[in-house]
């Protein structure tokens, strides 16, 4: 579809929407989506995934098979996707035929922490200091130009801490020789030879922040409160909103965010992640181009939802307003934590909200809901999560 189609093009209810992706962000943007009168077709590989039990239809195949991609997208309106581990060259093949308005330009940059970086850095937006990493002779250059303590990831795919090894000395070098050797051979991680790693400046952060930040087709952008997020094993635990920094630090971030969703024409939701310096300094670690997990909280602490909001996008309708209703804090229900929380149903707190994601197995460390937990204060907040016993907080 030609750009300024996609531009002007406003997709109104009761079309259909097509979600590449069927996990609990797909779900929950079907479920808001529904509110506004839109109909949901859903590809993912799992049948009866999260998506599939809130949509109209599922078609079941792997995000790389073409072919199911077309067949899916000639019953929707509209494409979007849920999650950046959708096939970009599936994206680019739709986007010729049918209304993506996220494009396959964005889903590919934010795809290679590379790619992302170097994009960041172009658009002249604070980023941690990097090096490519093609070899392990390139680790120990950046540990002289760019130590002494280095983060190292793999460039594709990693997430909740994995694929990330801290490097504090020549050491650690050798401690995870095997394992890079490893990833550096996976000629699968890299593309047009693209490194397979890289090698970035460990940020001493005393905090860690997000905006999820919305831009429809039409250049309107709207961001969301800055969330504090804590984390525990490298997964998200808490999102705190408002977050403790002071004003100075949250205006930045917010005029961040505003530039990275103008500087990359986002249309849809980007969440930008972003460490905070002792200085106030801030430094963006990564992006994510659709709703997140930090933005749950504006499922009932908002005027308008994430996911609401991210159907307004795509679709090219006005953006909803961003306003917080009340402090909130977010809290992450994982494997572990299900029992507890279905035991405690019958006596949860009324201020608590609960949200579960439909999956069928249920395993140490995998996301299977969250709660929101609305409150006079944040500290309150978390007195109440604390009072459960199911996380340390």
């Amino acid at each position: 579809m030609s750009n300024e189609a996609a531009t002007t093009t406003v997709v109104k209810p009761p079309a259909v929407i097509g979600v590449l992706g069927g996990g609990q962000l797909g779900r929950m943007m079907a479920l808001d989506g529904r509110k506004l009168g839109y109909r949901f077709i859903v590809l993912d590989p799992t049948p009866d995934c999260p998506t599939a039990q809130v949509a109209d239809k599922q078609v079941v195949a792997a995000y790389s098979d073409v072919d199911a991609a077309r067949t899916f997208a000639e019953e929707a309106d509209v494409v979007t996707y849920e999650f950046e581990n959708v096939d970009a060259e599936v994206a680019a093949v739709l986007e010729r035929s049918t209304l993506v308005p996220q494009g396959s330009k964005l889903l590919r940059t934010t795809q290679h922490r590379i790619r992302e970086k170097t994009t960041l850095h172009d658009a002249g937006l604070p980023v941690t200091p990097f090096a490519p990493v093609r070899s392990l002779a390139d680790i120990h250059k950046a540990l002289e130009t760019l130590g002494p303590n280095l983060v190292i990831k793999t460039c594709r795919g990693g997430y909740d801490g994995k694929g990330q090894w801290m490097v504090r000395s020549e050491a650690d070098v050798d401690r995870f020789r095997s394992q890079w050797e490893a990833v550096l051979a996976d000629t699968s991680d890299s593309e047009n030879d693209e490194p397979a790693l890289i090698a970035e400046q460990f940020v001493p952060f005393v905090g860690e922040l997000s905006v999820v930040v919305a831009r429809n087709a039409r250049g309107e952008t709207a961001a969301f409160p800055p969330s504090e997020n804590i984390h525990e094993n490298h997964i998200l635990h808490l999102s705190i909103v408002p977050a403790r920094f002071d004003d100075a630090v949250m205006n930045r971030a917010l005029s961040l965010a505003h530039q990275v969703a103008n500087a990359l024409q986002v249309v849809g939701l980007v969440a930008v992640e972003m460490f905070v310096c002792a200085d106030g300094t801030l430094f963006i670690n990564e992006l994510a181009p659709r709703p997140h997990n930090s933005g749950h909280y504006t499922m009932d602490a908002c005027v308008t939802s994430q996911f609401e909001q991210h159907i307004r996008a795509v679709c090219n309708l006005p953006l909803g307003a961003v306003k917080l209703l009340t402090p909130v804090v977010m809290v992450n229900i994982l494997g572990q934590h299900l029992d507890g929380v279905i035991d405690r149903m019958d006596s949860m707190p009324p201020n608590v909200k609960v949200h579960l994601y439909g999956k069928h197995e249920s395993r140490t460390d995998r996301k299977m809901g969250h709660l929101n937990v609305l409150a006079d204060t944040v500290e309150d907040a978390l007195g109440t999560i604390s009072d459960m016993g199911i996380w340390i907080v």
